[in-house]
């Protein structure tokens, strides 16, 4: 089933709801309506993860939402012939107005002047809009009323309920284009097309290619067997936690490498779980940066040699993520609105000193700095640190504590748990200690 967001003034959406019934067995209808065309940005910014494909009444509402949709089909129907000759009888036919009198927007210069022709009517020299890119309502309004005031036109013709009411409300005589069951029904045969893949495309397989940089310093540096094995647990774990989180499954290739399987649909459902997000955490984790090829592919052979081709081209980069689509186009490299980075020294000899009392490395500061900031707050709590360098919750909280018994963070309150427990600690980065990164 395909999601159709409707979009527009409630009478439009009344009409677009009633001729969609009759494809209820293949899409979903979610309506919006709105007062003012202006509204649909929002309408979209706010709910484009509940819907597939946009259909609004009109060029209006979809020039004010085009920039906010993201990678949604969007459908409209456009002023044509056929709505532009019944407002045409209504003003020439039935109420015997001049065209030389009249003010029109929304209608282009050549479908107004075939029109004419076809109809037997004549205008030298009509009042369009000038317009290209849509306008606010109260620029179209403007538009019209100006006119009026000069005394060059009589009446208004508008394709937006917004402007007919407030030029109604001034008094003028305005007469609205609205578009007919027959135009809407042509609009929902294109979006059951754009619907079949839609869902071609959702069905496609996603492979995921997972490469840790500096294996071999990782490997060499001085740590037992046992610490090794608990490093490459911590790191499976945080594969499959994201692995779980895109409904997939994955397989350790050996030397911190893994590779990833799901469905395009699936990866695309969950943009919390942006990929670069792992990185960031086997960042933590390892002291050292990964890469990730993602690659799309109607067959699994396909897709993995996508991967493979977006891991080469991700490696150029620093802890990035590049994706290359069934039909080999490149994107990249992928970005999480917060990431993190962080240094492995200091220029600062008294935090130095300081952290050498606590028994903490710089570089385990700096990662706590930078969760912090990633976080987008000014404090930082165990459970938290935890999550994202991928240790122990006791092991966080004797970390923390030992850096505030020497003063290079500080202890600012206590917060309440959910559940039952004792009250967690919370803790801040001293602004001297914040210049490390």
């Amino acid at each position: 089933m395909i999601r159709v967001g409707l979009v527009g003034p409630k009478d439009s959406v009344e009409l677009m709801k009633g001729v969609g019934r009759e494809f209820s067995d293949r899409i979903v209808l979610i309506p919006f309506t709105y007062q003012r065309a202006e509204e649909a940005a929002t309408i979209v910014s706010e709910n484009d993860k509940e819907v597939d494909i946009w259909f609004f009444s009109g060029i209006g509402p979809y020039s004010m939402a085009k920039q906010h949709l993201q990678k949604q089909k969007a459908f409209f129907p456009q002023i044509n012939a056929s709505v532009l000759t019944k407002v045409l009888l209504e003003l020439v036919y039935r109420d015997g107005l001049t065209l030389d009198r009249v003010s029109f927007d929304t209608v282009s210069e050549v479908y107004f002047r075939e029109t004419l022709e076809e109809l037997g009517l004549k205008c030298e020299q009509p009042f369009l809009n000038p317009y290209q890119e849509f306008p606010f309502t109260h620029q179209w309004v403007a538009y019209h009323t100006s006119l009026i005031r000069e005394g060059k036109v009589d009446a208004c013709v508008t394709g937006m309920l917004s402007v007919a009411e407030e030029l109604k409300r001034q008094g003028i005589k305005v007469y609205r284009m609205g578009f007919t069951r027959l135009t809407f029904r042509e609009i929902y045969k294109q979006i059951l097309q754009e619907g079949e893949t839609l869902h071609f495309k959702r069905s496609q397989i996603a492979v995921q290619l997972i490469d840790v940089a500096d294996v071999d310093r990782i490997i060499h540096e001085p740590a037992n067997a046992y610490d090794l094995r608990r490093l490459d647990l911590k790191l499976q774990e945080i594969v499959l936690d994201y692995t779980e989180s895109i409904s997939g499954s994955f397989v350790a290739l050996g030397n911190y490498k893994f590779i990833i399987f799901s469905t395009r649909g699936s990866f695309e459902d969950y943009p919390a779980f942006h990929p670069t997000n792992i990185l960031e955490k086997i960042m933590l984790l390892t002291n050292s940066t990964a890469n990730m090829g993602i690659g799309f592919g109607i067959t699994a052979l396909s897709a993995e040699r996508n991967a493979q081709l977006a891991l080469v081209h991700a490696k150029k980069h620093v802890n990035s993520a590049i994706l290359v689509d069934h039909d080999g186009s490149i994107e990249g490299p992928l970005r999480q609105t917060k990431s993190i980075s962080y240094e492995y020294w200091t220029e600062d000899k008294e935090i130095s000193d300081g952290l050498k009392k606590a028994g903490v490395s710089i570089t385990t500061l700096n990662k706590i700095i930078s969760v912090q900031k990633a976080l987008g707050q000014n404090y930082i709590s165990a459970s938290e640190m935890a999550e994202w360098m991928g240790m122990t919750p006791r092991n966080a909280r004797r970390i923390l504590s030992d850096l505030a018994e020497h003063r290079i963070i500080e202890q600012i309150g206590e917060e309440t748990p959910t559940n039952r427990g004792r009250p967690r600690k919370i803790y801040r980065v001293l602004p001297s200690s914040s210049t490390t990164t």
